[in-house]
């Protein structure tokens, strides 16, 4: 039996959590009204395409290298993550999700830490922007016999796929996939607005990363931006790292989909947390600058995040003035929603596994400090002193 105290993220009382065996066994309020960290469930991140030179899409990706990511985004709060496989090959895509597949099954705190795996691609736009940093030369059309060679191999993990629904195929492959019961979501799109409806339709739930995987230019009013924001039946992830969707935005964002349907992403990219400098991902060349944002070296556009959830939850709190409770659960207790509505939502309650984390943050603070982090009992972070 262990526990900690701290203050509830959602109630903003100082609580004391007891569990054992990796299960919340009691909450109880603490009548002392000194200031303690906060404490919420352990934040979830449903895509990292990798992070400090480490990526789910190289092609010498190794057991090992899952489980360093798993235990270097502990020290930023993340407590669980869906690996991020981008457009590629269907040989290496399909020898990825084996790799983490195989870690998985072979550590069993890996095995809790990793819930799913989304697919970004390769079934996106191969149009300059909404193509972003994915690679032309492996984009193509739906194929669902590939989406059931990339079950099989990732052992049937996979929760998440994301793709441009105007591809040939596309209509088809929405049904057949949400039907298997996995989040098909759109985005890296060039679609007309007819064609979003015709998606949301045949099944498509989510936008990946809205306002993000565009042109730099489009029609003012009928485009494939307005009609996701409009649909009642799409969620949306976002990203709030500060540079790839400008205040204004989010706050639109915000009031269009609630926050109820929104879900905070990284989108953190295997050169995260490199030094400055133009470095090559794959084929391309991205620049790191000074300030930890990744763009097409070169060009205007991004090429994936260089900040984790820890830097988006602060901006979300420093930018737009919402509460700790508020942006810790478009992390929390919004993604265990939309891609486990049968299981347990984490709400710092009894019977809930033991994932949390503890940080400290004042308004104005640029980060959240995280000081431990928490998955099923065990303590995976502890900021040095």
């Amino acid at each position: 039996m262990e526990d900690i105290k701290g203050c509830s993220v959602f109630s903003g009382k100082n609580i004391r959590i007891s569990f054992d065996r990796g299960v919340i066994t009691a909450v109880t309020k603490l009548d002392s009204s000194n200031r303690l960290p906060y404490i919420s469930p352990g934040f979830i991140d449903t895509q990292v395409n990798g992070y400090a030179g480490l990526d789910y899409s190289a092609r010498n990706l190794e057991q090992d290298d899952v489980v360093k990511i798993v235990h270097m985004l502990a020290a930023f709060g993340t407590s669980s993550h869906f690996p991020t496989i981008v457009t590629n090959s269907q040989k290496l895509i399909v020898k990825n999700l084996k790799t983490i597949d195989q870690v998985i099954r072979n550590n069993p705190e890996i095995s809790t830490s990793i819930p799913g795996i989304h697919i970004e691609g390769p079934y996106i736009s191969s149009e300059d922007g909404p193509r972003g940093a994915h690679n032309i030369r492996f984009i193509r059309d739906p194929d669902y016999h590939e989406f059931l060679e990339w079950q099989k191999a990732s052992g049937n993990r996979i929760r998440q796929v994301t793709l441009a629904p105007e591809l040939p195929g596309a209509m088809d492959f929405i049904k057949r996939v949400s039907l298997d019961g996995v989040v098909v979501s759109i985005g890296h799109t060039a679609a007309e607005p007819e064609v979003i409806k015709e998606a949301v339709k045949a099944g498509a739930s989510m936008s990946t990363h809205l306002g993000n995987g565009s042109h730099g230019m489009i029609p003012r009013l009928k485009n494939y931006i307005w009609e996701q924001m409009a649909s009642d039946n799409l969620s949306a992830s976002i990203i709030t790292d500060g540079f790839h969707l400008p205040p204004a935005v989010v706050k639109v964002i915000l009031r269009a989909k609630m926050l109820k349907n929104l879900v905070l992403v990284s989108d953190i990219a295997v050169l995260g947390g490199m030094k400055p400098g133009i470095r090559k991902w794959g084929d391309i060349e991205v620049e790191v600058f000074k300030d930890g944002h990744l763009g097409l070296a070169g060009t205007e556009y991004l090429a994936g995040s260089g900040h984790l959830l820890n830097h988006s939850l602060s901006w979300l709190m420093n930018e737009l003035k919402l509460s700790p409770a508020d942006a810790v659960r478009l992390c929390t207790v919004n993604p265990r929603r939309k891609f486990f509505p049968d299981e347990y939502i984490p709400e710092l309650k009894h019977g809930d596994p033991a994932d949390l984390t503890m940080f400290d943050w004042k308004k104005g603070d640029p980060l959240l400090t995280i000081l431990e982090t928490w998955r099923c009992g065990k303590k995976v972070y502890s900021k040095p002193h």
